[in-house]
């Protein structure tokens, strides 16, 4: 340890600076591809992929707009980090029992900061986009559905993982994009209760809702 503090008092001062600054540039720039994450995760689940423009998410993150193609090169690998971050992640923490109820509780939440998973919301108002974004989104869909398909034991879960996901994008769609009432309204612990009971006879394999 000793020998170690030794090392560091005998560096030049210009090193030491240099290092410090280093260290302070790498800070920044995670700070600020976290700030224009945040912010491309907003936007695209507000307005979709297309109506989402570069110049409005580097306004909304608080940086110059260059600096979104100097962290990710371009539109459409931002995006692809959003969905990265967001459905994907899920799907590899979140065990397949929970699946249906964290990303239905996720579009139904209220309030939610910085951060937090509107990966499916991006789905609903991106569908239509481009062929390459429709395909990433489709793949996603994909995902979803056979992990769904796993909690049942039917010859037709292939289907039945697909039904649950149309329900779960469908009950979106009419509440986060359409804005229907009651649903728009709705406590979101009640309509998580009255799904997961429908939702126990397709998918047997759901923990039974108390």
């Amino acid at each position: 340890m000793r020998e170690a503090m030794q090392e560091v008092a005998a560096r030049p001062a210009g090193e030491a600076r240099r290092g410090g600054a280093a260290g302070e540039h790498r800070r920044d720039a995670q700070g600020t591809r976290r700030l224009l994450l945040d912010a491309a995760s907003e936007l695209f689940a507000e307005r979709g992929y297309e109506r989402a423009t570069v110049r409005d998410i580097a306004a909304r993150a608080g940086v110059n707009q260059a600096l979104l193609f100097r962290y990710f090169g371009s539109k459409k690998a931002l995006f692809g980090e959003v969905m990265a971050r967001g459905g994907h992640e899920q799907l590899r923490s979140t065990p397949a029992e929970r699946l249906f109820d964290v990303a239905l509780r996720g579009m139904l939440a209220e309030g939610r900061g910085p951060g937090a998973d509107r990966s499916l919301e991006v789905c609903l108002r991106s569908i239509g986009g481009s062929d390459e974004i429709a395909e990433a989104l489709r793949g996603l869909g994909d995902e979803y559905a056979e992990a769904l398909a796993t909690l049942s034991r039917a010859e037709d879960g292939a289907l039945r993982g697909d039904l649950a996901l149309s329900w779960l994008l469908g009950i979106g769609l009419m509440r986060v994009v359409v804005g229907k009432e009651p649903l728009a309204s709705a406590d979101p612990n009640t309509v998580s209760r009255l799904v997961g009971e429908a939702l126990g006879s397709l998918l047997e394999g759901l923990p039974k809702t108390e």
